[in-house]
């Protein structure tokens, strides 16, 4: 049985999808029982858990010959990532109670990074995971393809994209969800010993400049990036409702200045860029 969690979202369904297509068994985990009335019309086993209950997650993971953890997004974290390390903990008792054959966590590119920021409950979660007496592969993708959805709309209605990421002919790994989720189901087939890393991008890297030049190909309109000056991001982002918005901040920092960066020699995935916007448009 191969469990998992965060089969709503776009990487945990690509993963499901993979492995039912070849024909092994999969049990979804999912908060809403509507929701898991979808992927047992695909066949799947469904458990209820929250990503806090450890006794519904010890539940869920007890049999599986692997599990698949994504943690669930916490864009405007309370300080010192209190949600995190809560979910953190509830799925390292469960872990370590269920004793699955192996399993796979989402962490991400710069998850290694001493410099607190948004991804840094990524780090939280590899050394959280880090004492378990299990083999677990910490799968560390790139920034994502698919968050360039927000460019869309401005780039079709205005011509424009703002940036914040810099400068704007500054290429950075990229990767599509479809690769991450294609490479997660591949490393829960495997075999192997202890922890592991395994760093991923995509064929290609890619600046802001890029995503514009893509757009405006695919929209068959003139498309430019624009960088969002520094000194407006705490305002910009406290006005978008944010409590807390120096992790983001601090996260897109590391990405500008290079400190967020792969540790290894990444895996190469191949979707490029513009199929996943022409997936978007």
């Amino acid at each position: 049985m191969y469990v998992i969690t965060g089969i709503t979202g776009k990487v945990g369904g690509v993963v499901a999808r993979t492995l039912l297509a070849a024909g092994k068994p999969v049990r979804a985990v999912v908060r809403d029982p509507a929701k898991g009335q979808a992927w047992a019309g695909q066949g799947c086993e469904v458990a209820l858990a929250d990503m806090n209950d450890e006794a519904a997650l010890t539940r869920a993971f007890t049999g599986a010959e692997a599990v698949f953890v994504l943690l669930p997004p916490h864009f405007d974290p309370s300080p010192g990532f209190t949600e995190t390390r809560r979910i953190v903990a509830a799925l390292h008792g469960a872990l370590a109670a269920a004793r699955p054959a192996r399993v796979v966590c989402i962490s991400t590119v710069g998850a290694q990074a001493k410099q607190p920021n948004l991804l840094s409950q990524l780090g939280l979660l590899e050394q959280g995971l880090g004492d378990l007496a299990l083999p677990v592969t910490f799968l560390r993708p790139a920034w994502f393809m698919e968050n360039a959805a927000w460019d869309v709309a401005p780039a079709r209605e205005g011509g424009v994209i703002s940036s914040f990421l810099q400068p704007l002919d500054r290429a950075i790994p990229m990767v599509a969800t479809a690769d991450v989720g294609r490479t997660a189901a591949g490393l829960l087939q495997e075999s192997w010993q202890g922890h592991r890393v395994v760093e991923l991008e995509g064929p290609s890297r890619y600046s802001p400049n890029d995503i514009a030049a893509s757009l405006a190909r695919l929209l068959r309109t003139s498309v430019r990036a624009e960088a969002v000056p520094r000194e407006t991001w705490q305002a910009g982002f406290s006005a978008q409702g944010m409590k807390n918005p120096e992790p983001r901040m601090r996260m897109l920092d590391g990405f500008n200045e290079g400190w967020l960066s792969f540790e290894h020699t990444p895996r190469r995935g191949t979707v490029e860029l513009d199929a996943v916007l022409q997936s978007l448009v």
